[in-house]
């Protein structure tokens, strides 16, 4: 069992950055990949962005080049942090740190965290 702790989110103003924080249980010992994926009200859950063991990193189309992810070097514990930045309404959503097992690929999901974004 993989557990995560979210922190950040919140109301923004468009335009407005925020950083989002998922602390593991787990190290990449264990760890395949962590994650973020976002869901609104009415449609399918989405990637943001991920980050392997490895450091290699993919993103949704919709964030390209507004958020980074990365890991907390100052953490120690294993932390992925989401920088989001010039955030939009469209961008309002429950956003649901995830990890994924390195052996089975198991998948692990944090409670969510609120992030809406004021027009």
């Amino acid at each position: 069992q993989v557990r995560l702790m979210e922190s950040g989110g919140g109301l923004v103003q468009a335009g407005g950055s925020l950083r989002l924080s998922c602390t593991a249980s787990e190290n990449w010992f264990r760890l395949n990949d962590m994650g973020w994926y976002r869901q609104a009200p009415g449609n399918q859950r989405e990637l943001v962005a991920s980050i392997t063991s490895n450091g290699v990193t993919e993103y949704g189309d919709s964030v390209e080049g507004r958020f980074a992810i990365s890991e907390d070097a100052d953490s120690s514990k294993l932390t992925v942090l989401l920088q989001m930045n010039n955030l939009q309404p469209e961008d309002t959503a429950v956003y649901y740190c995830t990890a994924r097992l390195s052996y089975g690929l198991t998948q692990y999901w944090g409670q969510g965290t609120q992030v809406t974004v004021s027009s």
